[in-house]
């Protein structure tokens, strides 16, 4: 199936929407396409020519908000690794706690679970190079195994938020970095 990009002011009314749609129901039900054209003032057929589901629509809300305008992912260089690593966490954490990020994540996280397709997508444009980015920054701090030490990064920070097993404090961030610190022996 041949999939038709919406125009800009369209794709922005349609990602406001499912936006909305996700924190009204935060997590708690079903985000649908008939409800995010509703929300949106666009047909459902304008929605289903853009978007197989409310997860690639989710998706694309999320890619849209999460780079920069060259598409790239940022990440900190300073010259000093563990100044940028604790800017790095602070923000990714922020982003996470903060309540429209959270349900949208938290929506497209469910929806990941059950589409195959859209977990490729997600581990292609957003995740890969999420990692891609923090390792490039490792590596060039002189860190070996930088894609393993990417992965040790960001893998407790969404394994809390994931799981909620416990609040992120300030402590809790600095002592992260400073264990990932001492791991690549710094």
């Amino acid at each position: 199936m041949l999939l038709l990009m919406a125009r800009d002011q369209t794709r922005a009314k349609v990602h406001a929407a499912a936006l909305l749609l996700a924190l009204d129901a935060n997590g708690a039900g079903p985000l649908t396409m008939e409800g995010i054209a509703a929300r949106a003032g666009v047909s459902k057929q304008t929605v289903y020519r853009s978007w197989p589901s409310t997860g690639a629509v989710l998706f694309d809300a999320l890619l849209a908000r999460s780079a920069d305008e060259s598409g790239r992912v940022v990440v900190p260089n300073s010259g000093d690794l563990s100044s940028d690593l604790l800017a790095l966490a602070t923000g990714m954490i922020g982003e996470l706690k903060d309540p429209l990020e959270e349900a949208l994540l938290r929506a497209l996280t469910a929806d990941l679970q059950s589409d195959a397709v859209l977990a490729a997508q997600y581990r292609e444009l957003l995740l890969g190079p999420q990692l891609s980015a923090i390792s490039t920054r490792l590596s060039e701090a002189g860190v070996p195994a930088s894609g393993d030490v990417a992965e040790l990064f960001v893998g407790p920070i969404f394994y809390r938020w994931l799981l909620r097993t416990r609040p992120f404090d300030s402590e809790w961030v600095s002592a992260h970095v400073e264990r990932i610190i001492r791991s690549i022996g710094r």
